[in-house]
């Protein structure tokens, strides 16, 4: 039999699900499902408080009286369930003053990994190509290959806090240049992005006519009084901005699988028509928790707090760590740390995997410039005692590496 693989397309040829070799990353395949049977604790799924229970009780309440109640079973609308469009339209104005229509500037979609997809499907096709900051989240890089287009890395210097360097953008835009993809709050650096720098990228995207594509799934934690602005809220930027956002990080509810999408009506237009042929629904149960865990606005202070005291014990922690180097995060669930001094990502999270039980990030998957780093989720766990004890226990293993024990 011939390899019907050989009938795909490149980019499908060219990826590994895990069922024919040894896959270790923590979102492919069985990988950290193998792992979880034997024990492994996984800081490597940016999934708030995983594995402990993450749902307010108050959202519980309403989604078992849903359920008794019997509506569920039914399909919510394509765009998105009308309650919950009109609860994210709230949240959005109360966070940008951005007067959102929920019928025509807002749809649902089944997480914001589909979203983030489906955000740059219309704009897409051969020959375009797309700016994407490095390091930043894999798929920003992967899913414009999968839509055709080729992929133009942009360089974030570390010594620079990761910030964008315009000159960069500058020297790589062409003529086929589309699409500029950023993850803000980014993953896996944290940085907040600041609005002067915000500012300088909007005028390059709108001196070359370009789409701006937002991933804003780490939005709903800033620390140390850092200003979070929306790109699409400066000058000349709502008309060419699509802005992807999620309830998992910010809420710990990435099981609900709830993300959601908020443009111009000119792109929503587009988005809506399409939604039943791609997104399908997203889950009618969980869209009615999400109405109530949105406006649970203390419950998201609260949880605020819960992870800057998690950030605080990962710093404490990591930083006395000889040859590591890191910065205090700046917003969400994460530690990024450079450890090119004792070995590559890979090197040091397959040790950290056999010497701490502990199944890290390889930073190389976030791009070129993430060589050399680990990511670590550090908001696993409820229990800040079972978070202090895993990361010591990475910190341990580490200086046994540092110090030349591990031979």
């Amino acid at each position: 039999m011939s390899d019907i693989t050989a009938k795909m397309n490149s980019v499908f040829r060219s990826l590994d699900g895990g069922l024919f070799s040894t896959v270790t990353k923590a979102d492919v395949g069985e990988g950290a499902g193998n792992l979880i049977e034997k024990g492994v604790d996984i800081l490597a799924w940016a999934d708030p408080f995983f594995p402990d229970p993450s749902i307010p009780e108050s959202v519980k309440k309403v989604m078992i009286e849903a359920i008794e109640e019997g509506f569920p079973s039914h399909y919510s609308m394509p765009i998105g369930a009308k309650p919950l469009r009109e609860a994210i339209a709230e949240r959005v104005l109360a966070r940008t003053g951005l007067d959102l229509d929920p019928s025509r500037n807002v749809i649902v979609t089944p997480g914001s990994d589909s979203g983030l997809l489906y955000a740059m499907m219309p704009f897409l096709e051969a020959g375009d190509e797309v700016m994407v900051i490095d390091p930043s989240y894999p798929n920003n890089f992967l899913d414009p290959q999968i839509l055709n287009a080729s992929v133009v890395a942009v360089p974030l210097d570390r010594e620079n806090n990761y910030a964008f360097d315009i000159a960069e953008f500058e020297k790589r835009v062409t003529d086929r240049t589309k699409m500029v993809v950023i993850t803000h709050p980014n993953n896996p650096t944290t940085t907040v992005f600041r609005r002067e720098n915000l500012e300088e990228l909007s005028r390059f995207i709108i001196a070359h006519d370009l789409i701006l594509v937002c991933d804003q799934a780490f939005e709903d934690h800033i620390f140390d009084d850092i200003e979070f602005v929306s790109p699409c809220t400066l000058k000349g930027m709502w008309e060419r901005t699509v802005t992807v956002c999620s309830i998992s990080k910010g809420l710990g509810l990435s099981g609900f699988r709830i993300g959601y999408i908020y443009a111009h009506e000119k792109i929503m237009d587009k988005y809506y028509a399409a939604a039943v042929n791609v997104l399908g629904a997203a889950a009618t149960i969980t869209s009615i928790g999400a109405v109530a865990a949105i406006k649970e606005t203390e419950y998201l202070d609260y949880l605020t707090g819960c992870h800057k005291k998690r950030r605080n014990l990962a710093y404490s922690v990591f930083s006395k760590i000889p040859k590591v180097k890191l910065r205090p995060s700046e917003s969400g669930i994460l530690t990024w740390l450079d450890v090119s001094e004792l070995g590559t990502g890979d090197e040091i999270a397959s040790y950290l995997l056999k010497e701490a039980n502990v199944l890290v990030n390889d930073g190389s998957i976030y791009g070129e410039m993430g060589k050399g780093h680990i990511r670590i989720v550090t908001s696993v766990f409820k229990d800040d005692t079972k978070a202090q004890k895993v990361f010591t226990s990475i910190a341990e293993a580490l200086r046994k590496k540092a110090s030349g024990d591990d031979m």
